[in-house]
């Protein structure tokens, strides 16, 4: 009987699917990231297929190219259904989001600068390189973070979503920026799109939203992504920022109430808009969760272990990961963060950072950089965060049962019942 038909191959998927449930399940009881577990399941797959003697490795590029461009849009599409703008939450908003903003040129100056002085000589192939490894993965910290005092909850899934976000733009823009001659150019060619982009996006965003509210057929949520990631090539295309117009579509959608108000909330019946997006919502995460499981399996089945075995390896990459920590910590410092544990650790690399370093362009591409830098930033990561959510844990459930919605309370708690003693 031959290994390799296509029952095989569904029994194969159904299996992958039923395990990543699992390795959710798995993550929420032990702070481990579903991520890692993800990855170890490619590379079992993969010494499972080479001692079949089953060769598949030269469609597993092809593969992971197209579901990341699909992913590219889900994340972006989830995150922005996350980003809920009310007036209470304007301060917490703003702070993120400034925090994201530094962090992310702070990290990519710092990689930019160790790549360039140690690994690549053109430096702008070095700011490329740099940009997916300064990413914050919000794909990992939002169902890590679960479980987290709503306080810290909220900041951190707002600053990884705007890490994601920023870090996608600013990576396209420079890509876009490329060709241009000189610095006036690119400052000109980057404002004068991010203008058109913005006006289009806005555009764009209320008459999709419109157009999911009025449309009267069961089948129309597909439809709706169908027509995102039509818009969202047709862009590329155009050499435009289209995931500027799917955060906007997103955002418009989740805060209707907000953006329909006024003259304009004749244009949608606000309650039945309300049910769509909370269908549109469940769709867009079940998605999300099928693209990032099968991403990181085929990622998995894709590394070459062998590149983790150089000593220069990995020197750059602890080099890389204490500066990320260190940055962070400034940062959190200046943005009068009392409480630095868990935030400080919870900063992995992940799913955006694989989806963009397989964005760089042929002409970019580096052959002899070693990908083991990629694996060992986003393994340590992703460790370190398991250790300080697992650590955070007794506290948690303190806070928990005593209601508290932020940790400084629950410390002063903790040292008022130490003191009674």
């Amino acid at each position: 009987m031959e290994i390799l038909n296509p029952y095989t191959v569904i029994i194969a998927v159904c299996i992958i699917i039923i395990l990543s449930h699992q390795f959710n399940w798995i993550s929420r009881l032990s702070n481990i990231p579903s991520v890692l577990l993800l990855i170890l399941l490619g590379i079992g797959i993969r010494f499972g297929l080479d001692h079949l003697k089953i060769g598949v490795t030269e469609y597993l590029m092809d593969i992971l190219v197209m579901i990341g461009t699909i992913g590219l849009i889900m994340i972006v599409l989830e995150a922005a259904m996350e980003l809920e703008l009310t007036r209470d939450k304007k301060g917490l908003i703003t702070r993120s989001f400034l925090l994201a903003l530094i962090s992310l040129v702070a990290c990519i100056a710092l990689i930019t600068w160790i790549f360039y002085t140690y690994l690549i000589d053109d430096f702008f192939t070095a700011l490329l390189y740099a940009v997916p490894i300064s990413v914050v993965s919000s794909a990992i910290v939002i169902p890590s973070v679960r479980s987290l005092i709503r306080k810290s909850k909220e900041f951190l899934i707002y600053e990884s979503t705007f890490s994601d976000i920023l870090g996608i733009m600013i990576f396209f823009y420079l890509l876009s920026s490329f060709e241009k001659n000189s610095a006036a150019e690119i400052i000109l060619h980057i404002s004068v799109n991010v203008v058109i982009t913005i006006v289009v996006s806005v555009v764009v965003g209320y008459l999709m939203v419109i157009l999911l509210e009025k449309l009267k057929s069961q089948v129309k949520l597909f439809l709706l992504i169908a027509v995102l990631i039509l818009l969202y090539s047709i862009g590329k295309l155009l050499h435009f920022s289209s995931l500027i117009m799917i955060l906007v579509f997103g955002m418009i959608l989740n805060n209707s109430r907000l953006f329909f108000a006024g003259k304009l909330k004749s244009l949608v019946n606000l309650v039945s808009l309300k049910m769509v997006q909370n269908d549109f919502q469940i769709l867009t995460m079940e998605s999300a969760f099928f693209i990032r499981t099968f991403f990181f399996v085929i990622f998995g089945m894709t590394l070459d272990l062998s590149s983790l075995a150089d000593l220069k390896t990995g020197i750059i990459s602890l080099v890389i990961v204490a500066g990320i920590f260190l940055i962070r910590l400034i940062t959190l410092k200046i943005f009068s963060v009392k409480r630095l544990f868990p935030e400080l650790f919870i900063s992995p690399r992940g799913l955006i950072t694989i989806l963009l370093f397989f964005s760089i362009p042929a002409s970019n591409q580096v052959s002899d950089f070693n990908t083991g830098i990629l694996l060992y930033i986003i393994l340590i990561t992703n460790i370190i965060m398991a250790i300080s959510l697992m650590a955070k844990g007794r506290d948690r459930e303190y806070a928990e049962k005593l209601n508290f919605d932020n940790w400084e309370d629950l410390d002063r708690e903790i040292e008022a019942s130490k003191k009674r003693k």
